[in-house]
């Protein structure tokens, strides 16, 4: 009887050990998980202190894969850029190399010679399907043309990460995450740092006065959104100081802006320009006609093609500069070594820059995110403006390419 008794008694204490010993680990366990959704819901506030919300979230990748240990595991990744025609996109791919190495992930980068070469890229996006990838990171340089493929990534347990631009119409549960600037915004900021520079020439003028547009296409997310920004932002400042808009070129941008206005009563026109290819040359060519117009007092370039258009239109013409009084004032947007002189040059009057480098890092952390079976969510990011003064800022320098 008091080995039956012995016997139970030492029952009960295994038990009550192993017992203990789960509740320890399902401790430990989510211990572990509030530690990383701690340092992630902080890391995008720990670097760059200095600047915008722009820059905090451009940064959030370096922090975030420190803090919340996103490494381990033999995954391989597949990144399609748009191209490589500009220094944009080689910053990008750089992000993307850099945080490939420091989380011990191997990458395999591609994309098409240009932007147009939408079924050169679609063709690369089926390839890297059948690469059979941990994940996919994905700018797309068309929203349409890439839905059945997507449709195919998720059929085969493959996730994709789109980056720079959104895919609105993705088939539901392809796309896991969009990294991208508020492109809408972007656009926007360019607009409220260009008006006030023209304001008064806009109050004096006894003609309507033009502002052109030059957009290297009307099929990206990231281009269209940015152009109709500045353009519903020019419309709306225009307005609340009583003056009328009419927005006219090509019809995308005249069919999504908020308000195209009457062309005939217009104080102020904007003046939309789309090229038959994404080249500096062929923006060049669309840029020489506004740029060419006696009432032309304005200029914005949506990309750093555009832009660099702009810019190689004004060799010839001599007509840029940062005083509306003398001269036409051109805003453009992202980096390189052109823009960038032209700014400090004196020929152009700012742009509004985003990140490359930290989306492409941004890319590559998320994808390991989701092979590692965490969480994750879009990843939005803002422009913000530079000029002359600023261009050697501290907080703003980083993200300025060359």
């Amino acid at each position: 009887m008091k080995k039956k008794v012995l016997a139970t008694l030492l029952s009960v204490s295994m038990v009550a050990a192993l017992l203990v010993g789960c509740g320890d680990d399902s401790k430990s366990a989510s211990s572990s998980s509030t530690d990383t959704a701690a340092s992630t819901d902080t890391s995008a506030s720990t670097d760059t202190s200095a600047s915008t919300d722009t820059a905090s979230t451009d940064t959030s990748a370096d922090t975030a894969s420190s803090d919340t240990a996103t490494t381990g595991g033999d995954y391989k990744f597949e990144i399609i850029v748009k191209s490589y025609q500009s220094s944009y996109w080689q910053a990008a791919v750089t992000g993307v190399n850099q945080k490939a190495e420091e989380l011990g992930v191997t990458v395999n980068c591609t994309g098409p010679n240009a932007e147009t070469d939408i079924a050169d890229q679609v063709n690369m996006l089926n390839n890297a399907i059948n690469n059979a990838p941990n994940g996919i990171g994905l700018a797309a340089c068309d929203q349409e043309a890439c839905l059945d493929s997507l449709q195919t990534a998720m059929d085969n347990g493959i996730p994709v990460v789109c980056f720079d631009s959104g895919i609105p119409n993705a088939p539901a549960g392809s796309v896991y995450a969009t990294i991208a600037t508020d492109n809408y915004a972007a656009g926007a900021t360019a607009a409220e740092n260009l008006y006030p520079a023209l304001k008064d020439k806009i109050a004096g003028a006894t003609a309507p006065v033009r502002i052109g547009e030059v957009n290297q296409e009307a099929t990206s997310e990231s281009i269209t959104s940015r152009g109709l920004g500045f353009i519903d932002k020019i419309t709306e400042l225009a307005t609340a100081d009583g003056k009328s808009v009419a927005v006219i070129g090509n019809e995308y941008y005249v069919n999504n802006c908020k308000d195209k206005g009457d062309e005939a009563s217009a104080d102020i026109i904007i003046e939309v320009a789309v090229p038959a290819q994404t080249t500096v040359e062929m923006c060049a060519t669309e840029a020489s006609v506004i740029l060419n117009k006696a009432d032309t007092i304005g200029m914005f370039g949506s990309n750093q093609v555009a832009a660099e258009g702009i810019l190689t239109a004004n060799e010839n013409l001599d007509v840029l500069g940062t005083d509306p009084a003398s001269s036409i004032l051109a805003a453009g947007f992202d980096a390189g070594s052109v823009i960038k002189g032209a700014i400090t040059g004196g020929k152009m009057f700012g742009a509004v820059t985003q990140s490359p480098l930290a989306m492409g890092q941004t890319t590559v952390e998320v994808l390991t995110k989701i092979a590692n079976g965490e969480s994750v969510s879009d990843v939005p990011t803002q422009g913000y403006w530079y000029d002359a003064a600023t261009i050697d800022d501290p907080s703003i320098a980083p993200n300025l390419y060359d």
